[in-house]
């Protein structure tokens, strides 16, 4: 026996079949789904008071037929902008180029950030569909049940800096990480290096598994053996330093080590240092990222420039332009990294 929402009327639902000539209409998506009214508003709204398999069937249906709230109603002039976790200078250049677009198109922008044990991620989504920002721009991976929703809700999110593989369809801005991860094997290839490191992220971070397919691709075409000369580590100081220090203590140790990111570079650097190795004499060093830090530190760090802004912008325009209900010719774009050279790489030691 079925039970009712307390604004629900039990009814047979009618032919879920292609959808009428005119614009989709909350009465239809109710009729259509077997419901009233009502129920359909508050699964829009994002309220409580609706049976989940009722939820499922309303927000699949209003889906399946594009159905969106004039956007008069729902315009809010926000921008939210989604973190699993915000720490050091990468997530300070994302927030200046999102900020950038905002201030351009006069609207506010709310950071959120799940934090480290990600005890937010249950609160936020609730939250934000009570806000009902123009758009969502997540650094953080949305679950498909949150992109769902956003999705019910007429809220267009674009993801940036994808770490994991996503549906087709879901617009993401990235860099080119496989090139980035070649063309810095290629630039110590081009110096005399023949044994060269790589301390890669974990396998799991899209990214980190593609700028370690960039390195392998550069050193198989050299016909340079890879072998054990590959530690997985953390995306931090620590990370690298300790990756480092395993690959430097090795009886035949590398000439060069290619880092995952900037911040895995300084960890670099601090353990050649620790062992008596001088930059770039002894040990040359390239990061990636190139973050405000890696022209500061000494020498100043051979990166991999990621152009973490301008992704930001291009993220911004495109989920505000979503938000207009423009139409947009591509909703997957990747932005072209370049190597910037400076101290940390040289020849090998003879």
């Amino acid at each position: 026996m079925s039970h009712a929402e307390p604004d629900e009327k039990v009814a047979v639902p009618a032919e879920a079949g292609d959808a009428p000539g005119r614009p989709v209409t909350i009465s239809y998506i109710a009729e259509t789904a077997g419901v009233s009214i009502p129920t359909v508003s508050k699964v829009i709204n994002g309220r409580s008071g609706v049976a989940s398999e009722t939820r499922a069937r309303v927000e699949a249906l209003i889906n399946r037929y594009g159905y969106r709230r004039p956007a008069s109603s729902t315009r809010s002039n926000l921008v939210e902008l989604v973190f699993d976790q915000l720490e050091h200078m990468w997530g300070i250049e994302v927030i200046r180029g999102v900020e950038r677009v905002a201030r351009q198109n006069r609207v506010g922008v709310v950071v959120t950030e799940f934090g480290p044990e990600r005890n937010a991620v249950r609160y936020w989504i609730d939250d934000t569909l009570a806000r009902r920002p123009d758009c969502v721009i997540s650094v953080a991976q949305l679950s498909g049940e949150q992109r769902d929703q956003l999705r019910a809700r007429g809220i267009p999110f674009v993801v940036l800096d994808p770490t994991s593989e996503l549906p087709d369809g879901v617009p993401f801005v990235g860099a080119t990480n496989w090139a980035g991860g070649r063309s810095a094997t290629r630039h110590l290839i081009r110096l005399g290096h023949r044994r060269i490191a790589m301390i890669a992220g974990h396998d799991r971070i899209l990214c980190c598994r593609a700028r370690l397919d960039g390195f392998r691709s550069a050193m198989e075409v050299a016909d340079l053996p890879v072998g054990d000369l590959v530690a997985r580590a953390g995306l931090t100081t620590e990370g690298g330093h300790g990756a480092a220090l395993r690959l430097l203590g090795r009886a035949e140790r590398p000439t060069a080590i290619f880092a995952s990111n900037d911040l895995q570079a300084v960890g670099v650097y601090q353990a050649a240092r620790e062992l008596g190795l001088r930059v770039p004499t002894d040990l040359s060093v390239v990061g990636f990222d190139d973050l405000p830090i890696a022209a500061l530190v000494d020498p100043p760090l051979t990166t991999v420039h990621q152009p973490l802004a301008q992704m930001a912008v291009a993220a911004t325009e495109l989920a505000l332009a979503l938000g207009r209900g423009e139409k947009t010719q591509r909703t997957g774009l990747e932005l072209a990294t370049t190597l910037t050279v400076r101290g940390s790489t040289d020849a090998p030691p003879p």
